[in-house]
């Protein structure tokens, strides 16, 4: 048997090797289009301006998506999030050195980049630039790429890198293809610029320095979506230079190209070839199976092009991750106070993937957001890598990836990370209030850092959340940054300079500056108390702190000191050497008196070094609670959750924790649902202060459609504090086709509003989406209706948001009632049915329901004893002849095999793109895709074989127009 196993072994690793020796040959060869020396800007005038109105760019970044609704059925929040190292964001950052806004413009986004050279720093934002000098004074003013440096136009989409080798600056811009401009000097501002167009390039382009060439991926679904350009000629101004395209063969993207290629952070160049190319791959994207990083290597032939190859991807397998938001929509988070929910920037690799060399070994750092809450909620984090390989063209390796999220439950996102010369990595990115911030609106998006020392324990930021720069409004309209950048200052090789977008009265680009890196040779102090913990404690408590060394040289022989609740200082010396960027424990001789039950006590712990150079990071304080030994209590039932596809045989799941201070095991734990109680043991032991998630053997049953009452509690003889043994929900089974009884003539009989007369035997639900009636914004239209029993209340909504769900500001109709006091009989009333003047142009749901003897309630999905339900269509908003975008077929579907749908619109008069989105009935968005006409009109086989059975909405249009119909999952 072990001899069949490793033959086994070596087949699968032989097959592994040889797919990932594959390569394809390059499918692209030839030279820049064209190339022109452009004179210094110092030497120019009349300098053109910068644009910057407000503009929403029309880029490629958001339009695509292919996404699968449900494949990715995650229930627990993201791994490293849930299991956090002890150093997570423990140790003291340092406060920014420099901090400025670098740009001001109104372009939605600004796409902010940043370019550091020994004596200058090249701001660029999507329509224009700035020159610092390292201390943050302008140079110029913002000034338009066109014509100052990109005299044959172009539109947007700036970038900036500094050849740290060949110490020179590269600015890329969008137009005409791209164009691509090579300082011929070491000054932006006095030196002249070799300008190439590349006309190949379609959008999103981003330049990354290697060796070789200098190389810029495309978001384009065409074969070639990488680019390698002979940086040698390019950096003389040879109009010769070279082009080489490449696919990027088994690449699965959610629809939006955008992967990286290394960009080299230093002056230390790898050998030529091996460039690495990488983007995730997320298995909730159509084709993928599982969480992933793929990489490809490219290896370029300058002396013969075509035989330049790229290989098969190589599969990094992840920690599972999702990175999806809204179904692919890029209007994710919902900004404090209001504000309109922004851009989560998903499926990217973040500006910029990052190349370093070191003594053994190279590494790759790059990072992506990704939602850490697997609810139907969201908070954004950011996943980060460091790859490895051991030495130039050796095989790659995920030697670390962690999740790092912003405190006080904010959003982190829209990160750039970076390595300095001793390997800690600085990350700048973005953060705001998120659903469970406190004070939420004095956390406006605003920039901050992060970051860890080499020698940190492995997947962790130990750097606490710096501020660099606050911001003061919401973001305006949805899209955001698009990216951010980090670069380092060559003369020292460890100052960080980040540039990120935000608002200080009016949209800017912000710069701040810091360092991981020791500031002083002597620096060190208490990081962390590490015992005692709340629990069960006595009065002879051992105290065990964390000292970390900040500063360059090692430190020795120092005091270390704690107290309790303010009390006497205890002072120990710390016998041994903790090296620079190094932790160590100290545990003191002294213990504490912590004897008293239920007291919260107090512990400071500092470092008293003679000659510490800063202070401020020298102690920590904690509280600890001497906790009742028995106490443990439900806090949370977590599944089931309200929703379509209930059944009569729901697990019920429930969070247990032990309040207390002593193990807990063998107890009971119970559910009430509906007055049926289930009792089971729980074994254990759960730990003291701890919490676990227990399934009951015993499932319920929620297969009826209506509310469950669900309570669950603990039972534990001589529990301290029944207070928290027990919590409820009420878990709600709707399928938003409300069923009323309409025996006694409750309901409708006649339905009638301007393109609708609608006659209809009463049956409970009625679905006449095929029924459409078109009214204008500001208009009062009459509805007439008639019944055939008194008391009926009637209550009319239209889904001006296309949501799935029906509110209260979306009522147009509010519970009049019809023969009052009457029994059986034929009752009809006209009454107004009003348009408010913003509603959205657009076809709409509109739903129509009686109740007897009783206002309609709120929630459009509750059933109620006696009445009806109808659905019907609004189309609000008329068009001229020849305007109308939908030909007379309008929108259609037709069901497939397996829970698929194809999705047609047929239209020959319009070719935009529009929107498709699918919706559930929780009004939860499952599937955004931007759809372009196929020149008969728009298409998409939408898969729905992993979501719940029930119905759900699929709507297809733009702002001003759309479509919508219901689909029957089974």
């Amino acid at each position: 048997m072990k001899i069949k196993i490793t033959l086994l072994l070596f087949f699968f690793a032989f097959v592994f090797q040889g797919q990932a020796q594959e390569k394809t040959n390059a499918t692209y060869v030839g030279t820049v289009g064209s190339m022109v020396h452009v004179p210094s800007i110092a030497s120019q005038t009349n300098l053109a301006p910068a644009r910057v109105k407000e503009q929403v760019m029309q880029d490629g970044r958001a339009s695509k998506n292919l996404i699968v609704p449900g494949k990715d059925p995650q229930i627990e929040d993201d791994y490293f999030v849930r299991n956090p190292d002890k150093m997570e964001q423990i140790l003291s950052g340092k406060a920014p050195t420099l901090v400025f806004d670098a740009a001001t413009s109104s372009s939605q986004p600004t796409d902010p980049s940043i370019g550091v050279g020994p004596n200058h720093a090249v701001v660029v934002f999507n329509t224009g630039f700035r020159i610092f000098d390292k201390s943050g004074n302008p140079l110029t003013g913002q000034i338009s790429p066109n014509p100052t440096i990109f005299p044959n136009g172009g539109c947007c989409d700036l970038t900036i890198s500094y050849d740290n080798a060949a110490d020179r600056f590269v600015m890329t811009f969008l137009g005409s293809g791209a164009q691509v401009a090579v300082s011929d000097g070491p000054d932006p501002v006095n030196d002249g610029w070799y300008v190439y167009n590349i006309p190949q390039i379609n959008d999103y382009q981003k330049l990354s320095v290697w060796s070789d060439g200098y190389y810029m991926t495309d978001n384009t679904s065409a074969t070639n979506k990488i680019y390698a350009m002979e940086r040698t000629k390019m950096l003389a101004g040879d109009p010769t230079a070279q082009i080489i395209g490449f696919p990027l063969p088994g690449i699965v993207t959610s629809g939006f190209y955008s992967p990286q290629a290394l960009n080299v952070s230093n002056s230390n160049l790898p050998a030529a070839g091996g460039l690495p190319i990488i983007y995730l791959q997320d298995d909730a994207w159509s084709g993928v199976s599982q969480d992933h990083v793929k990489l490809w290597t490219v290896d370029v032939n300058w002396a013969s092009p075509g035989s330049s190859t790229i290989s098969a991807p190589v599969e990094l397998t992840t920690t599972p991750f999702i990175s999806v938001f809204d179904g692919g929509s890029f209007v994710n988070l919902t900004q404090p106070g209001g504000g309109t929910a922004i851009d989560a920037l998903q499926a990217t690799i973040m500006n910029q993937a990052q190349f370093r060399k070191f003594g053994d070994h190279n590494s790759a750092v790059f990072n992506f957001v990704v939602d850490t809450d697997a609810t139907s909620g969201e908070l954004a984090g950011v996943r980060w890598f460091e790859l490895r390989q051991t030495a130039d063209g050796q095989p790659w390796s995920i030697y670390q990836e962690g999740t790092y999220t912003s405190p006080d439950g904010k959003h982190a996102w829209h990160a750039s990370m970076m390595m300095d010369v001793q390997g800690n990595i600085g990350m700048g990115y973005t953060s705001m209030a998120g659903p469970t911030t406190p004070d939420p609106t004095t956390k406006r998006v605003s920039s901050y850092y992060t970051g860890r020392y080499a020698n940190d324990p492995l997947n962790t930021m130990t750097i606490g959340e710096e501020l660099i720069a606050a911001g003061n409004q919401n973001i305006p309209g949805t899209r955001y940054g698009d990216y951010s950048k980090i670069d380092l200052d060559p003369s020292n090789d460890k100052e960080f300079w980040f540039i990120d977008e935000y608002m200080n009265s009016g949209r800017k680009d912000v710069v701040g500056v810091f360092q991981i890196a020791p500031n002083f040779n002597n620096d060190i102090g208490v990081v962390s108390i590490d015992s005692p913990v709340t629990g069960t404690l006595s009065n002879s408590e051992t105290v065990t702190v964390t000292v970390f060394n900040y500063g360059q040289n090692s430190a020795s022989n120092f005091p270390v000191t704690f107290q309790v609740d303010g009390g006497a200082v205890v002072s120990e010396t710390f016998i041994g050497t903790i090296a620079s960027a190094a932790t160590a424990q100290y545990t003191f001789t002294a213990t504490a008196n912590m004897g008293t039950v239920g007291q919260t006590y107090s512990i400071m712990s500092e470092t008293n070094m003679a000659g510490d150079e800063d202070t401020s990071n020298d102690g920590r304080t904690k509280s600890v609670t001497y906790l009742q030994p028995n106490d443990i209590g439900v806090s949370a039932i977590t599944a089931p959750v309200s929703g379509t596809d209930l059944t009569a045989s729901e697990n019920i799941v429930v969070t247990i924790n032990n309040f207390g201070g002593e193990p807990k095991s063998n107890f009971d734990v119970s559910y009430d649902l509906e007055g049926t109680v289930v009792t089971e043991v729980v074994a254990g032991p759960l730990a003291a202060n701890s919490s676990t998630s227990y399934t009951f053997v015993q499932t319920g049953d929620f297969s009826a459609l209506g509310s469950y009452n669900l309570s669950a509690y603990t039972s534990l003889a001589g529990d301290s504090d029944t207070s928290n043994d027990s919590t409820s929900v009420v878990i709600i089974k709707q399928n938003c086709q409300p069923v009323g009884d309409c025996s006694f003539g409750d309901g409708f009989q006649l339905f009638s509003v301007t393109d609708i007369n609608n006659p209809s035997a009463c049956e409970g639900y009625g679905d006449f989406t095929n029924l459409i009636a078109g009214m204008e914004p500001d208009s009062t239209n009459d509805l007439t209706i008639t019944t055939g029993y008194g008391d009926q209340f009637i209550r009319v909504w239209i889904d001006f948001n296309d949501d799935f769900v029906f509110t209260n500001d979306e009522i147009v109709v509010d519970n009049i009632e019809v023969a009052s006091g009457q029994g059986s009989g034929t009752y009809t009333i006209t009454t107004d049915l009003v348009i408010p003047s913003g509603a959205a142009f657009g076809q709409h749901l509109m739903r129509a329901k009686t109740n007897w003897n009783g206002p309609v309630p709120d929630d459009a999905c509750e059933e109620t004893n006696f009445g009806e339900t109808e659905d019907y269509s609004a189309q609000i908003g008329t068009v001229g002849v020849g305007e109308n975008i939908f030909d007379e077929n309008g929108l259609t579907v037709l069901i497939l095999e397996n829970n698929n749908f194809d999705i047609s619109l047929k239209t020959v008069n319009y070719s935009e793109a529009m929107n498709l989105s699918v919706y559930n009935t929780l009004g939860q968005r499952l599937l955004f895709k931007k759809l372009e006409n196929n020149g008969n009109g728009y298409q998409y086989k939408l898969d729905m074989s992993y979501v719940a059975k029930g119905v759900y909405l699929v709507r297809v249009g733009n702002k001003k127009d759309g479509r919508v119909k219901r689909i029957i999952v089974k």
